[in-house]
């Protein structure tokens, strides 16, 4: 007999009939012997509702208030389907996070999950019964419903997970695994039998959408092993592991690429010291992330300093750039058109020449880098937007990645 927590995110769950599917594909892993909890997100489009009725009321509103409306759609997930699987006679009962309870802190709307009381659901599920959790929520101090920010099923499924010292956490979505890259864009990219958490929390970091890189840390913190797997198909998922599970490490095991990327050029900077504190810092307060940074040098005593932000943060980058940032420049310059394609692979740790092999494939299609950064298992780039396409499937096929 195994432990496992399933979850299914909002198109596996989008109506009465895909609620039924899942109920469906609960009851196979209780027939199979398996102890089982459930986390669900709300039905496919209900939280974006649920947001605009509150903005809809007050633009400002008070953020416990709007935990308050936005939490009761993964409620309404729970108990629909928990009634599906008392219809399959399963004995199933739906909860609350505050009826775990799920603690949180007080952050509301992003709210980040402290601790897990998961005796009473293992109790219960040690009777046989299954357990549907609401996802995305938490109690927070003075006993107030908080909402856990974006990914939050995901995080609420990993994190009961490691409560439950489960074998496993299934996450169910529109995609039946993780791929080399973006199947939509290279034909030939092909699906990971596992990738590790460093390699996942990367793709998720890098614009992968299976995960979100909350969940993926805290797997990777908790050694949850995780498997990504589709709700409509009985196609093998991907498991995302420890290192220690893979056998063969590929050099390469994915391309990621985010479109959601600006770049900002200060141009004329004087080159002395603290100048990149006094840049960086007030980005820093203002809570704009800065990504890629390049610094280059100028004969005349100055430095062009280029730095890369989210797509969505550039117009608040250039006000405190304006308005807080003490160090003087001779202008500026914005490019919203640009994306970064990152290679990824923990087996970069032990050969040489990876970058090399990044740089010459753009070379060949005259891609020109803007900017280059590096980890230990990645390099990233970033480049005109219009190259994309072109950028992913060369390197696609000079990582050997290509499907045979």
């Amino acid at each position: 007999m195994a432990r496992i927590v399933q979850k299914f995110g909002g198109t596996s769950v989008g109506d009465i009939a895909r609620i039924k599917n899942v109920a469906l594909r609960v009851k196979a892993e209780v027939d199979r012997g398996n102890q089982v909890a459930v986390v669900v997100s709300a039905m496919s489009g209900v939280t974006n509702q649920l947001v605009d009725y509150c903005t809809q009321m007050a633009p400002l509103h008070d953020a416990r208030e709007y935990d308050a409306v936005v939490a009761t759609g993964e409620q309404v997930t729970s108990g629909l389907l928990a009634i599906g699987l008392q219809e399959l006679g399963i004995q199933a009962r739906s909860w609350a996070g505050w009826q775990i309870p799920i603690i949180s802190d007080d952050a509301h709307g992003k709210a980040r999950i402290e601790s897990i009381n998961g005796a009473a659901m293992i109790a219960e599920m040690e009777k046989g019964h299954v357990a549907v959790i609401a996802g995305f929520q938490g109690i927070a101090p003075g006993n107030r419903v908080s909402t856990l920010g974006r990914g939050g099923s995901d995080t609420t499924a990993v994190a009961l997970a490691a409560a439950l010292k489960a074998d496993r956490c299934d996450i169910y979505t529109d995609v039946d695994g993780v791929y080399t890259t973006d199947p939509r864009i290279v034909k030939s990219a092909k699906k990971l039998d596992k990738v590790t958490y460093e390699e996942m929390l990367e793709m998720a970091s890098l614009g992968a959408k299976v995960l979100q890189t909350r969940s993926v840390e805290m797997a990777m913190k908790h050694h949850v092993r995780v498997q990504v797997l589709s709700s409509f198909s009985d196609a093998r998922g991907t498991l995302v592991c420890d290192e220690d599970e893979i056998v063969e490490k590929a050099l390469v095991s994915g391309i990621a690429y985010s479109r959601d990327e600006a770049k900002v050029t200060l141009i004329g900077v004087q080159d002395a010291p603290g100048i990149a504190a006094g840049i960086f810092g007030p980005l820093a307060t203002a809570n704009i992330n800065v990504d890629m940074i390049v610094q280059n040098i100028s004969r005349d005593g100055t430095t062009d300093v280029t730095f890369t932000t989210p797509r969505a943060d550039l117009e608040r980058a250039l006000k405190v750039v304006k308005d807080s940032m003490k160090v003087p420049y001779k202008s500026i310059d914005t490019d919203k058109a640009v994306v970064k394609v990152s290679v990824i692979g923990v087996g970069m740790r032990s050969h040489a020449g990876v970058a090399q092999t990044m740089f010459k494939a753009l070379a060949d299609k005259n891609i020109n880098i803007h900017i280059i950064s590096t980890s230990e298992i990645k390099v990233s780039v970033l480049i005109s937007e219009e190259y994309t396409e072109l950028a992913l499937r060369a390197l696609h096929t000079a990582y050997g990645l290509d499907a045979a």
